[in-house]
């Protein structure tokens, strides 16, 4: 069995949690959110964000704006929409009770 796959699998199931919970603390870039899950050491890519970006917009769990920018294009920046915060919160519950059972599991009984 390799490590590698099943180490991404993990981190794949909790990424769009974590995209969310950076984007409930505030608008943000997707080269922020992508510095941010690399300071957490959950590395993403450029290919991996858009298009789930674009699947939590198409969902209308966020929304953008777009901001002029004095170096290029302007940027879009994304929000939760209500309908996103709601969502969020389910999440959180959620994974709060598995990481509490996770722990449970785990925690040497000795």
């Amino acid at each position: 069995m390799n490590i590698d796959n099943t180490a991404s699998q993990m981190r794949k199931g909790v990424l769009e949690f974590c995209i969310l919970s950076i984007i409930k603390q505030g608008e943000a870039y997707p080269s922020d959110i992508i510095d941010r899950m690399k300071a957490a050491n959950l590395h993403i890519l450029e290919g991996t964000l858009y298009p789930l970006l674009t699947r939590l917009k198409n969902a209308e769990l966020l929304t953008y704006r777009w901001v002029e920018s004095n170096s290029g294009p302007p940027r879009k920046y994304f929000s939760l929409t209500e309908k996103g915060a709601g969502f969020y919160q389910e999440l959180e519950t959620t994974w709060q009770e598995l990481a509490n059972a996770v722990q449970e599991l785990t925690a040497s009984k000795n």
